[in-house]
């Protein structure tokens, strides 16, 4: 996983993006289209068309990761493309990264009273 700092904010790409694009080409969509630093320190998540696969740019101040995952069953939750840069926090990034619904999870089932 990757060790996310207090502050650092995550942010999401509505729609699809091409997933042949590799750091170089994803910090520049960052920058032109979203008009934010690549290289600030937040993580930027973009899916490809099929849903299945995501990628993660992040500069951690000394360089540049790019982090994908592919999901083998099922699709990553995204936000409508009419929404356009969504922002959400570290722990619905967890959610997201294990395949849960990050805008809503369902808690498990607690008990009421001990014994």
């Amino acid at each position: 996983m990757i060790p996310i700092a207090s502050g650092v904010r995550v942010w999401i790409a509505t729609g699809h993006t091409d997933m042949r694009r590799g750091m170089n080409s994803l910090a520049l969509l960052v920058q032109e289209a979203f008009t934010r630093d690549p290289h600030g320190g937040d993580l930027y998540v973009f899916r490809g068309k099929s849903g299945k696969l995501i990628k993660i740019l992040w500069h951690d101040g000394l360089g540049m990761s790019l982090y994908a995952k592919r999901l083998e069953r099922g699709r990553f939750l995204w936000p409508s493309s009419a929404d356009g840069v969504v922002t959400i926090t570290p722990a619905q990034l967890g959610y997201l990264l294990e395949g849960i619904d990050w805008r809503m999870p369902q808690q498990t089932w607690r008990p009421q009273a001990a014994g």
